[in-house]
């Protein structure tokens, strides 16, 4: 059974999502999904440290990933999606043929900073998290 203080704080988050969304496609839930898909994040930090064009952002992050390398067309989808989302600006030139770079808008810059603060505080807690695992495993493997 919940106490009041819970009840409290569950009628709060309720009244918080009914303001910020609830629904898949709200900003909350979609931007927090992106952050924790496979590639976004990792094209987050890249960008930045600058603008890259495409090809350039494609090696980089193959270079930086443990995963196999992003395929072009999933890093078209994923630089499309933060471009939608204002995080990603393209720039084309005029140039025969034209040459296509991404950088950080200023919503994006903000979003790297808080990915950071995010990241920061996991890799200080890394120990603790590594810990914690093992004796879910041990638990696990006991059980």
């Amino acid at each position: 059974m919940q106490g009041r203080m819970e009840q409290r704080e569950l009628a709060n988050l309720a009244a918080e999502m009914a303001i910020h969304g609830k629904d898949r496609d709200d900003p909350a839930r979609e931007v927090m999904g992106l952050l924790g898909d496979r590639w976004s994040t990792l094209i987050l930090l890249v960008l930045g440290t600058g603008a890259f064009r495409h090809a350039e952002l494609r090696r980089t992050l193959a270079q930086l990933s443990s995963e196999q390398a992003i395929s072009q067309r999933v890093l078209t989808l994923k630089l499309r999606t933060l471009e939608r989302d204002g995080f990603v600006a393209r720039a084309v030139t005029g140039d025969v043929p034209p040459k296509v770079s991404y950088r950080l808008t200023p919503l994006g810059a903000d979003l790297h900073t808080q990915a950071r603060a995010l990241i920061d505080w996991i890799n200080a807690r890394a120990a603790a998290i590594h810990t914690a695992r093992a004796r879910f495993d041990q638990a696990e493997d006991n059980a």
